[in-house]
């Protein structure tokens, strides 16, 4: 690798580790298998808000959200934090060009000033929603014009899916790697760090036909849990009102059966055509001769729930909306092929890439670099990973150990537990029953309350 590595940095909105690297069945993700071939694979990575806006922000900023004040989608990075050091911002300072394609941060003018350039954003389809085919314009004006005669000045969504026979640049993603292919074209010669964020699988489940033909209907599984876990808080669950605005989509009770089946072909589809998009600018990566002097990080805001525990979405504090998929390549400094069960956190990936390109550590930075874990089998490692969710005037606090996942619901005024989950991950890993209140858990709910009290600093690598 180069003295100065480049950095390819991948984002995808709402991607689970429902993928073939992760799993071996399901999801056809071949280009992402195979660059968790030639890297390594984290199979324990957890996001600090499973919400796409506080997620991306502590990433970038390598903060939590206690520290950035970012819980919400309406709070920009630079106007919570208008000082901080961010992650473009570090690698500009450092000497290198930095570009961002498609959707890195979730306001699209976060940051300027750590681009080189202004972000290049897709554009071209259809008032902005991603719709092609003439039935889902029309279902999503019908549903306008149904909020216009209400007094509702909000836009129509429209449907949850869409199958257009079109190419793949008809949609965002295509669009956007077609970017990136040409910045990378333009960027050989000077060291860069590129940040390339892929919309899909986020809803709505728009893809190009072929990718949906890639599925049979009738084979697509259905969550095998689809109920709220016993002894589950009143904080716990949500509505999943983001689903519920989408045309069709029943605005109370559970998702028919059919709908839901459509629904998990739907982003199993989008996940294959965000696949295909990956593969394309690794192609163009290999094809500029820029591969091996590139680190290339891919990773997922968060998880996405599919009907379990009878709920869709994220906003959650469980294991299936805080986990998400994160693989590294980074030629010279890895064991390819590698995998590792090692907890890590998200905020961890800037200290990380700071030492994959051996450049200086911030010190404001609250994560712990993994780069110890791409080139070694085993060791110890953190403790927990810690992730949060507010509920108006509750935050869940939530930790995630090797065997168990332990939240305190907690008045954020006075701290006083309101709720307590606590999932034991040898008995049941679909977090399918609340514990915390079982006489034979007491002394494990004590000895993990006391853990997640002294936090992540004490979790870290001998801390």
């Amino acid at each position: 690798m180069a003295s100065k590595p480049n950095v390819l940095f991948i984002v995808v909105d709402d991607l689970r580790p429902e993928l073939g690297c992760y799993t071996g069945a399901g999801v056809q993700s071949p280009n992402i298998d195979r660059l968790a071939s030639e890297g390594v694979l984290l199979e324990q990575a957890y996001c600090q808000q499973a919400v796409c806006a506080p997620s991306r922000a502590s990433v970038l900023t390598g903060l939590r959200p206690d520290s950035t004040g970012i819980y919400d989608l309406q709070t920009p990075v630079r106007e919570a934090l208008p000082d901080v050091l961010t992650l473009p911002q570090h690698y500009k300072a450092n000497g290198y060009e930095t570009v961002s394609v498609g959707k890195v941060y979730h306001h699209a003018e976060d940051d300027l000033a750590g681009w080189s350039a202004p972000p290049v954003q897709s554009r071209g389809d259809w008032r902005g929603r991603g719709y092609l085919t003439d039935e889902a314009v029309e279902q999503m004006l019908t549903q306008e014009r149904l909020l216009v005669a209400r007094g509702d000045r909000r836009r129509g969504i429209g449907p949850a899916f869409e199958a257009a026979d079109v190419p793949d640049n008809a949609y965002h993603d295509g669009m956007d790697a077609d970017a990136a292919i040409r910045e990378l074209g333009r960027l050989k010669g000077e060291p860069f760090f590129m940040a390339l964020g892929f919309h899909k699988p986020h809803l709505p489940f728009n893809a190009p036909k072929r990718y949906w033909d890639l599925y049979s209907a009738d084979d697509i599984p259905l969550a095998d849990n689809d109920f709220a876990p016993q002894g589950v808080t009143p904080f716990s669950l949500t509505n999943f009102g983001e689903l519920r605005g989408y045309f069709g989509i029943p605005a109370e009770g559970p998702i028919p059966a059919d709908i839901a089946r459509r629904l998990v072909h739907g982003y199993w589809a989008c996940v294959s055509y965000m696949d295909a998009q990956v593969g394309r600018v690794l192609a163009a990566l290999d094809n500029l001769g820029l591969a091996e002097d590139t680190v290339v990080m891919l990773w997922g805001d968060h998880g996405w729930k599919l009907g379990e525990h009878g709920s869709w979405c994220k906003h959650t504090n469980f294991d299936i909306d805080t986990r998400a998929p994160l693989v590294v390549r980074a030629p010279g400094r890895q064991l390819p092929g590698h995998r590792t069960s090692a907890l890590v956190e998200f905020v961890d990936m800037y200290p990380t890439l700071c030492d994959l390109c051996e450049i200086p550590t911030p010190a404001h930075l609250e994560g712990t670099s993994f780069a110890p874990l791409l080139a070694r089998s085993n060791g110890a490692w953190k403790t927990a990973a810690f992730s949060q969710c507010p509920r108006g005037r509750v935050m869940g606090h939530t930790m995630k150990t090797a065997r168990h996942r332990y939240t305190e619901w907690q008045d954020r005024r006075t701290g006083a537990v309101r709720a307590r989950e606590l999932y034991d991950h040898d008995a049941a890993a679909g977090e399918n029953a609340n514990v915390a209140d079982r006489a034979d858990y007491a002394d494990t709910v004590a000895r993990l309350s006391s853990m997640l009290a002294d936090g992540w600093r004490a979790a870290r690598p001998g801390g």
